[in-house]
């Protein structure tokens, strides 16, 4: 190996010893990136958005986003750095069936999700889902796995430079990059789901949400979803596998909702008909 090679190869292993981690869950995770950074593109982001999407001006809708959104982010644990008025909430006027969290502190949620999610317990399973992305740092995780590959993808462009020719060269890189993307992305990502899935689960029963209302928000998706991608092609788990594990686990939860609303967390939530 030359000595441009071996440095390099270095340089990756010493990343992934530095960057490994373990998420809220238990699970092994690579973070390359600041939690700073992270925040930083976080903010960035959102504020792009905002410029390029019309914001919902509804006081009604705005507040009943922003009461569930304030349950669910109340039960953060404080050693996440989070309190819930650290987060900044919008509502997009877009039909997309759409929300999420950002690092920084940022919420954003459609008003296509807020035609979908029935009541206030869905909408609360919609953000703890997102709120669980950004304390598990799923954000970072995923850019880190992606920095990693185009590391090694790299490394393997130069073993192959003048040892086979250019449109060989041009085929196997290419095949090592599909393969990296189903064999490693993608299911990388599956997983930030289903741990965002437990996550947030957990955290709407600690609101006084219904837990079970879940797996009935993923039950409404399928419905309108139409048809989705094998999911070893796809960055989320199939909905039949989401719906039957946020099934399986509600019961267990039931006796923190119901905790919940003994101490007196009992959202009412105003649901805006339109």
């Amino acid at each position: 190996m030359s000595p441009i090679l071996r440095k390099a190869a270095l340089a990756a292993a010493a990343l992934v010893l530095l960057g490994c981690s373990a998420s809220p869950t238990g699970e092994s995770t690579l973070l390359l990136n600041s939690p700073e950074q992270m925040n930083t593109l976080g903010r960035q982001s959102f504020e792009q958005l905002k410029a390029n999407t019309p914001v919902e001006d509804d006081p009604a809708l705005n507040a009943y986003v922003s009461c569930v959104a304030h349950a669910v982010l109340d039960q953060v644990p404080a050693h996440y750095g989070y309190g819930a008025d650290d987060w900044e909430v919008v509502v997009f006027r877009d039909d997309a069936i759409n929300a999420f969290a950002l690092p920084g502190a940022k919420i954003g949620v459609y008003t296509g999700m807020l035609k979908t999610a029935q009541n206030q317990d869905q909408l609360a399973a919609v953000l703890g889902h997102e709120v669980a992305h950004v304390l598990a740092q799923h954000g970072n995780a995923r850019m880190s796995q992606q920095q990693l590959t185009q590391i090694g993808l790299g490394i393997t462009t130069i073993l192959l430079t003048d040892r086979v020719e250019t449109r060989t060269q041009k085929m196997l890189v290419g095949a090592l990059g599909l393969g990296a993307q189903f064999g490693v992305l993608l299911p990388y990502s599956r997983s930030h789901e289903q741990e965002a899935d437990v996550m947030g689960q957990e955290i709407m029963a600690n609101a006084g949400f219904n837990p079970t209302e879940a797996a009935e928000l993923w039950r409404v998706m399928a419905q309108q979803g139409g048809a989705q991608p094998p999911e070893f092609m796809s960055t989320h788990p199939s909905q039949s596998r989401r719906i039957d594990m946020l099934s399986q686990r509600a019961p267990a939860l039931m006796p923190l909702y119901r905790q919940a609303q003994a101490a007196g967390y009992k959202p009412q939530c105003e649901r805006l008909r339109r």
